[in-house]
């Protein structure tokens, strides 16, 4: 059985059409899935990104996409009324519900239904005041620990070469988004392809040229 490592935020509509979909996209596999919140604006900054949201067009045709996708594979999806907003609570919400910050499946989805089925404000004090009392924490979310423990998994996944939500790691290798499932079936499958040349082809191919 392989131990699938599902990098979220909670911010991330993408990452919640993953979350949604991976139990139909692994049906009849073997699989054991670990959780772990990471903070998506670090890997932006790590790698010198701006957030899809942050570029007018690019949001525009974001929110319309996802809501698509999530019409196509069956998810709820609300835009919050807020989007992009700070997600820290959130995560550490999450985070602090294990006592090894991994969260289990009930736990993430109860938090990505706040933030992408509500409509609401998915910050709001109170709405997260009463998220956590819901969930009842077993460490307190404000906790040092708790902190430490979600800065560990964003410095784990920056260290793998993660660069968004959600992403996927088995074994050496890392899948990335949500229309990367079939790919991560194949994989978790024995698709041979996977030890042949065309995976190791980003390797040779150069660079040509480089913005400054």
């Amino acid at each position: 059985m392989k131990t699938i490592e599902f990098y979220l935020d909670f911010i991330s509509p993408y990452a919640w059409l993953g979350f949604d979909a991976l139990p139909k996209a692994l049906q009849g596999i073997s699989h054991r899935v670990v959780h772990k919140p990471v903070l998506f604006a670090a890997m932006l900054k790590h790698h010198g990104q701006l957030g899809p949201a942050e570029i007018p067009t690019k949001r525009d045709w974001t929110y319309r996409q996802v809501l698509w996708q999530a019409k196509q594979q069956g998810t709820p999806l609300q835009l919050p009324a807020m989007h992009p907003f700070n997600p820290l609570g959130l995560l550490r919400l999450a985070t602090a519900c294990d006592a090894d910050g991994q969260p289990s499946r009930f736990v993430c989805e109860q938090v990505f239904r706040h933030v992408w089925c509500s409509g609401q404000d998915a910050a709001d004090p109170q709405r997260l005041a009463q998220l956590t009392a819901q969930l009842k924490p077993a460490r307190d979310p404000s906790d040092a620990d708790v902190k430490q423990a979600l800065q560990a998994h964003t410095d784990e996944a920056l260290a793998l070469g993660v660069f968004g939500v959600p992403s996927f790691r088995v074994d050496d290798k890392v899948f990335w988004g949500q229309d990367a499932l079939p790919m991560l079936r194949a994989y978790l499958q024995g698709d041979p392809w996977f030890e042949g040349p065309d995976w190791q082809a980003p390797a040779l191919c150069g660079v040509g040229v480089r913005r400054s």
